[in-house]
């Protein structure tokens, strides 16, 4: 039986470095744009954050704290999940500033605005592809026993697409073409997507 470094997380991983983002990694990026109740726009990347259902299709980000973003979309309901990748980094990192919320980070990022079509938050006109989403809940977490953690998640559902025709190959959206990013563990690490590959699920036996 091969040995591991084993350790419970409440007592301490006895590392240099917690390596739970390290392992769970990469992780999708949702670059979050959303606006506040007076029309102030916001733009934060989020590593917490995935698809979590295809019907009716649903993405999360979970917010350590009760963030810009989390609060904007409690007022109106609305975000906007745009596609963090290789050729933005540089302004998606910018957007992470902790800058007071009258800042609109997109402007702080130098990035042009696009208007959404089925919800009031801009979108980042040069990104691939952005989500339109409209918030089905805002949860705080609750760990074992029901200790509440810091973190919110905001679930919203896609109500609309936009994906930039420079992108779509026979109709396919080019994922490698678009290298997109995804967080790492430790400060600083990302990881791009450059290139794929395809298994096909096995068929289940018929009997």
């Amino acid at each position: 039986m091969t040995e591991t470094h084993f350790y419970e997380p409440p007592a301490g991983h006895r590392l240099p470095h917690d390596p739970l983002k390290a392992i769970i990694a990469p992780r999708p990026i949702g670059w979050i744009s959303s606006i506040d109740a007076q029309g102030v726009v916001n733009l934060a990347p989020y590593s917490f954050f995935n698809m979590i259902s295809d019907e009716p299709p649903m993405v999360m980000f979970s917010s350590y704290g009760w963030k810009d973003s989390v609060r904007n979309v409690s007022e109106t309901g609305e975000f906007v999940a745009n596609l963090a990748v290789r050729a933005l980094a540089e302004q998606m990192n910018a957007s992470s500033a902790a800058v007071p919320p009258e800042v609109d980070e997109m402007e702080l990022a130098g990035l042009a605005k696009a208007p959404s079509l089925m919800v009031k938050p801009p979108r980042v006109a040069s990104a691939p592809a952005a989500l339109e989403c409209r918030c089905v809940s805002i949860q705080r977490l609750q760990g074992l026993g029901g200790v509440e953690s810091s973190n919110y998640m905001v679930i919203g559902q896609i109500v609309g697409v936009h994906i930039d025709p420079a992108f779509l190959k026979n109709g396919i959206f080019d994922t490698a073409g678009a290298h997109p990013l995804g967080r790492c563990g430790y400060r600083g690490d990302y990881a791009e997507v450059t290139s794929l590959f395809e298994m096909v699920r096995p068929q289940t036996p018929r009997g």
